[in-house]
């Protein structure tokens, strides 16, 4: 084989494999760099155990006073905006188990139906989660946020209230398991959505749309 063909052959190849792992391979997350992040700050400042740890997506995230809301609880937000339940599950041994937390508050879902999964779906990755969490820690407790009404995703409501209430079902049947239901606090009077509870975005909360999340959730923590 001549130079120039065994240079032609080494970039097809070379080429051929970048497909096949664009392709087949595993892929990184786009969450991967907070998840690293996390992962460094605790290596710096280690979270207690027994504490609560907040996981989900960006409603968890930017819920910037968590500790405020919460005192005198060890409190851990662990949130990565624009995740799914999946993701969730992925990094669930990463920023979640090795804490050792008492109790797991999870809010995710919304962004999965927003990207066209079912509320069945859903439901099916809250007992997956639940089953990851459990093989580590069998005795945790688990509250899952209900998805919540935000007002750009008015049409997607009735799946997040169909997803709502099988994941309720499950934390009915289930041991241990708690459903902390947002949803009716967040409506106005005729069952409408609350704009001034919202960011310009009609998505994301402000100040007062997580009045109302600690509020409410606030009972169901240990103390």
């Amino acid at each position: 084989m001549n130079t120039r063909r065994c240079v032609s052959w080494v970039l097809a190849c070379g080429l051929g494999l970048g497909s096949l792992s664009i392709a087949g391979g595993p892929q990184e997350s786009p969450f991967e760099p907070e998840i690293v992040a996390y992962e460094a700050a605790d290596k710096v400042n280690p979270p207690q155990k027994d504490g609560i740890v907040f996981v989900g997506s960006s409603s968890i995230k930017l819920w910037k006073t968590l500790k405020q809301d919460f005192p005198g609880k060890n409190v851990i937000g662990r949130g990565f905006g624009g995740s799914q339940l999946s993701d969730s599950i992925k990094f669930a041994k990463r920023i979640i188990t090795p804490y050792k937390p008492k109790m797991i508050v999870l809010f995710a879902g919304t962004n999965d139906i927003a990207s066209g999964k079912t509320a069945e779906t859903v439901a099916a990755d809250f007992g997956k989660f639940v089953s990851t969490v459990r093989a580590e820690l069998p005795n945790v407790r688990i509250a899952f946020i209900s998805l919540s009404p935000s007002p750009v995703r008015e049409a997607k409501w009735p799946e997040f209230r169909k997803a709502n209430d099988l994941i309720r079902k499950q934390t009915i049947d289930g041991e241990n398991l708690v459903f902390i239901d947002v949803f009716p606090a967040m409506l106005n009077e005729s069952g409408g959505p609350r704009p001034e509870i919202f960011v310009s975005d009609r998505l994301h909360m402000n100040a007062d749309g997580y009045k109302i999340w600690k509020k409410v959730v606030g009972p169901f923590l240990p103390w």
